[in-house]
């Protein structure tokens, strides 16, 4: 009976602390950018986790860490689902949006498939 008793104590108390934790998170906002994984060059190295930023007018890739990619004049190109290989490093149910930027640059950016209508508002398809 005691063990139960200790139980549910404990049930309420994880409770209790997750929905402090859910108020404070949904206090603080929305987060800015778009979270997702990306590579630069398109196709080549590895995905680092980040976000995408479209304010400003112009769109910015931001690693944790690394340095930042400015994506002037960027267009997206091509959308499509990860590959089984690269289902292993991301999220499966993801997609993939290629963008190339002035300069000849190119970025592969893997975002959840709500968030590919956000991320063309900052980084427009390009016309074919």
């Amino acid at each position: 009976m005691i063990e139960i008793v200790g139980v549910v104590a404990g049930c309420a108390v994880v409770g209790w602390l997750l929905r402090r934790k859910h108020r404070a998170r949904v206090a603080a906002g929305p987060a800015a950018g778009i979270p997702g994984m990306g590579r630069v060059p398109a196709g080549e190295g590895r995905w680092r986790v980040g976000r995408l930023y479209g304010d400003q007018g112009t769109a910015r890739w931001v690693p944790a860490r690394g340095e930042p990619v400015a994506l002037p004049g960027g267009r997206a190109t091509g959308i499509r689902v990860p590959s089984m290989k690269e289902g292993i490093s991301i999220n499966p149910g993801s997609r993939i949006v290629t963008c190339s930027y002035d300069g000849g640059g190119s970025i592969e950016i893997a975002v959840m498939p709500f968030d590919v209508r956000e991320l063309l508002e900052a980084v427009p398809q390009a016309e074919s």
